[in-house]
């Protein structure tokens, strides 16, 4: 074949590949087309690709959820009285970002107002001018946004009023949930904590954290449906869930006496310097628990000495009682049979199993009898007791009262206690309270069937639950009868020799007589192991001082028990003895003073006086006998210190706020839950000193409140 035969028959080729190829690329085309109408009429008609409905993926571009934060629950004292309730506080930031617009509208905080804003904000929030100033300019002009340290978080509404007011571009405020514990020091370990992590509120201690369930509620949510430009569009709204706010517990403790015991103990603590004091008041007959502390303990508002001790003493920690264990002993054998209180025997010393023991008075009384054992406190006719009863017979009555087993009381971690049971010293040891470790609130649920005819009583703290959604109860309780480990013949018996203990001139007692009633009493003396486990500490203040009262002895209504564990001195008092009667002698006789007039002077409810002509809520405040302070020239009640339904009685203080121009009123006389309330009413920051009623206070009487922050305040006990 020649050259042109070989060019025309390739010529040829080429045309066909090339006519082929086009071919090709064509129908790829017509295919790829085809494909693609396909997917987009498959996609427009059926809104799916990729197993995806994109119609509810584009819906969801444009959904907002919105959530409403549930309140949490308040919790009252027994006149319904505000314990722990919900506040609202505010952080704040600065937005610096000239790229901050909406609608065309800056959002940032613009170089012609930084100078208004530093001063603003230096005013309202005590921060230095020049700090602030620096804030606002930082050198890393990339910054999106600054804060002002601590001095911009947690701030109060009235503040956050003040700064918006200025109308300064870029000022944002971030609201959160705070918790606001308007006493202080207050049961602190029982009512416990609640902080705020993670923009919601969650309790940490106490009944805060035990009763987190129903005490946080649940979020209220609405969903919506926007355009691109931010326009709702009808018809496309979502699910929607109401808001449930927590429910409300209502506890046994009395305010007033709760704060006057805080009171006594801090005196106590201040004097004494103990390593612990553990105090509990009950009503013998229902277990409701009056009043409680410990020492140390916790301010839940300011956190102050939250790090000292973060356990109950009064529920986890087990001691051993000492000399108040005798009360048991004593009961169990008259109950058994095996008390004869003319009997007498040799004081001072006694061997048990090759080993001695000793009465605190070493050399003992001679020969006295058991009515005496009792009454002078004496180790060895509790063991003479103990031996007579037998081993198997008095840890019978141990557990019939409660030893050894948690009191389920639902507060928390709470210890069952233990003993040291296995040879005759031992057990001859707990008859006098050695030996033996016990909590507190079993020792209250002991004492209850001394003061209760034999009828033995579960401490309790809450009286009810109620949800404010509905108004409805959800709980109730209810006096909880444990046992009957004594009869009634049995505990008035030892209810005698409790009262002879403080009137008989023997009496370890007598330091804790009150005017005008009668009081059964025990004290107790408890040694104090060693940590290396090698016998017990040395020393006249190494001791567990205590000592429980029933009064009125002669128809018992509450129970009163103290214990002071390693004080460094007795102070002036230069007794145990003398030391504790500085918090039962006064606690106690107020309490029956209260109990007394109670009786003659009723309770009143307090009415919402909200919205309500100010002339017209002092005049009804007024005939119901209670004081009244107007803060504000206004003639509209915009908030009271008292909530609406709260029991009070004659000569309680009501505080109304108005709609005016406020002034600082005069705290002298006022109680530290009135000064806090007060604080918290018109937003300010309030540094108390001492306890008891305000004394002095470093904002003069009716000085105009505009621009002040703070405010320190002298307490004083009357």
């Amino acid at each position: 074949m020649n050259n042109k035969q070989k060019q025309s028959v390739n010529g040829k080729d080429i045309n066909y590949n090339r006519k082929y190829l086009g071919r090709l690329i064509f129908f790829v085309v017509i295919a790829i087309f085809t494909l693609f109408t396909g997917r987009f009429f498959y996609v427009s008609v059926f809104h799916k690709a990729d197993g995806q409905n994109l119609q509810k993926k584009v819906a969801k571009l444009y959904d907002a959820e919105t959530r409403q934060p549930a309140k949490r629950g308040t919790i009252y004292d027994s006149n319904a009285q505000p314990i722990a309730e919900d506040t609202t506080t505010y952080s704040i930031y600065i937005v610096l970002s000239k790229k901050a617009t909406y609608n065309g509208k800056i959002n940032y905080l613009p170089d012609s107002k930084k100078r208004q804003a530093a001063s603003i904000l230096s005013k309202n929030l005590h921060i230095d001018y020049k700090k602030v100033w620096n804030i606002l300019n930082p050198q890393n002009k990339d910054l999106y946004q600054v804060e002002l340290g601590n001095s911009g978080k947690n701030i109060s509404l009235e503040t956050k009023k003040a700064i918006s007011s200025a109308k300064i571009p870029g000022i944002k405020f971030i609201p959160s949930q705070s918790r606001l514990y308007p006493n202080g020091n207050f049961a602190s370990h029982l009512i416990g904590l609640a902080e705020n992590t993670d923009g919601r509120l969650v309790g940490v201690m106490g009944l805060e954290k035990q009763f987190e369930r129903l005490l946080k509620g649940k979020d209220g949510v609405k969903e919506s449906s926007f355009d691109s430009q931010g326009t709702d569009i009808p018809g496309r709204n979502g699910k929607t869930r109401k808001v449930k706010n927590g429910d409300n517990i209502y506890t046994t403790i009395d305010q007033r006496l709760q704060n006057y015991l805080e009171s006594l103990t801090d005196q106590a603590q201040n004097r004494y310097h103990p390593q612990g004091i553990r105090v509990m008041l009950m009503n013998a007959k229902s277990g409701d628990i009056i009043a409680a502390t410990q020492r140390p303990t916790f301010n839940p508002q300011t956190r102050e000495g939250i790090n000292d001790i973060w356990r109950n003493t009064l529920l986890a920690d087990a001691y051993e009682p000492g000399s108040t264990m005798k009360i048991f002993t004593t009961a169990a054998a008259i109950n058994s049979g095996n008390f004869n209180g003319d009997a007498s025997y040799q004081s001072g010393s006694y061997e048990v199993d090759k080993q001695k023991i000793y009465d605190w008075n070493r050399v003992g009384w001679g020969t006295i009898n058991y009515q005496q054992a009792f009454i002078r406190s004496s180790n060895v006719g509790m063991a003479h007791l103990e031996q007579q009863m037998g081993a198997k017979e008095w840890y019978k009555y141990l557990e019939k009262f409660g030893f050894l087993k948690s009191t389920d009381s639902g507060l928390g971690d709470e210890s069952a206690g233990s003993i040291s049971y296995k040879y005759p010293i031992d057990q001859a040891n707990t008859s006098y309270g050695q030996g033996i470790d016990v909590t507190a609130f079993q020792m209250m649920q002991g004492f209850s069937a001394i003061a209760n005819g034999g009828k033995m009583v579960k401490p309790r703290l809450i009286s009810e639950i109620k949800d404010p959604n509905t108004n409805k109860i959800v709980y109730k309780s209810q006096p909880t009868v444990i046992g009957h480990p004594i009869n009634r013949a049995t505990s008035q018996q030892v209810l005698n020799l409790m009262q002879r203990v403080v009137t008989d001139e023997n009496g370890t007692g007598q330091d804790y007589k009150l005017n005008n009633y009668s009081v059964a009493v025990k004290t107790g003396t408890a040694e104090i192991a060693n940590e290396n486990g090698s016998g017990y500490m040395s020393g006249d203040t190494n001791h567990i001082f205590s000592v429980a009262g029933i009064a009125p002895a002669n128809n018992p209504k509450y129970i009163l028990y103290v214990t002071m564990e390693r004080p460094k001195s007795y102070g002036q008092e230069k007794t145990a003895t003398k030391a504790l009667s500085t918090i039962f002698n006064p606690l106690m006789q107020r309490t029956l003073d209260d109990d007394t007039n109670e009786s003659q002077v009723a309770t009143k409810k307090i009415t919402d006086f909200k919205g309500s002509n100010v002339d017209n809520a002092v005049e009804k405040l007024q005939k119901q006998d209670l004081k009244v302070e107007v803060i504000g020239k206004g003639d509209k009640v915009k908030q009271q210190s008292q909530d609406p339904g709260a029991k009070v009685i004659k000569g309680e203080r009501v505080v109304l706020l108005t709609n005016g121009n406020l002034t600082m009123p005069d705290l002298t006389g006022w109680s530290q839950a009135d000064i806090v309330n007060f604080g918290q009413m018109v937003g300010i920051n309030i540094k108390l000193s001492g306890s008891g009623y305000g004394i002095k206070q470093s904002v003069a009487a009716g000085q105009n409140l505009t621009g002040v922050k703070s405010l320190k305040v002298n307490l004083q006990e009357h």
